[in-house]
């Protein structure tokens, strides 16, 4: 390690390897709300952020824990669950008044049909106004589940589809 009287300590959640300085500067300068989505290998959490002073205001969230409440018997750390958790999440969102906003993925690498971006195409199928290129949205067998039912047997399209219905239905959607 550096020492010296030239030598500058990183911020502490820059040396724990939690967040990029750059990137989020360049996010919060864009003076929107920011879609907050954060994946583990079990649940996606979705939430929309305003910075405060103390901290950022979370004013929106949703977690694929939620679709159990909704009839969805899946996993909830697929490409499936994401979709649906971002438009549980659009269609909350929507509805407290908040209607645009710009994807913050944090540290998770950027690849193109990922969970992160099956989140952000469940937002804007609800109505969410969020910059995307739809190229990198997964394709729609994959957010169906189609892939997962030929391996497992399990009919997720059919769970997917009725879960989908579930949560537009709650929320007026068409």
């Amino acid at each position: 390690m550096a020492t010296g009287p030239r030598y500058k300590v990183p911020f502490r959640r820059r040396r724990a390897g939690r967040t990029n300085y750059h990137r989020r500067l360049r996010l919060l300068l864009s003076k929107k709300p920011r879609m907050v989505v954060r994946k583990s290998t079990r649940h996606t959490r979705i939430q929309l952020a305003l910075p405060g002073d103390q901290g950022d205001n979370i004013l929106s969230s949703a977690t694929s824990i939620e679709l159990k409440n909704y009839g969805y018997s899946g996993s909830t750390g697929n490409t499936t669950a994401a979709y649906l958790t971002g438009l549980l999440f659009g269609y909350r969102t929507i509805g407290k008044g908040f209607s645009e906003g710009v994807l913050d993925m944090g540290l998770h690498t950027s690849s193109f049909g990922s969970r992160n971006y099956a989140a952000l195409r469940g937002a804007v199928d609800a109505g969410m106004e969020i910059p995307h290129n739809p190229v990198v949205f997964p394709s729609i067998e994959r957010v169906r589940g189609e892939m997962v039912a030929e391996y497992t047997g399990v009919d997720l399209p059919s769970v997917f589809e009725a879960t989908k219905a579930k949560i537009t239905s709650e929320f007026g959607g068409a």
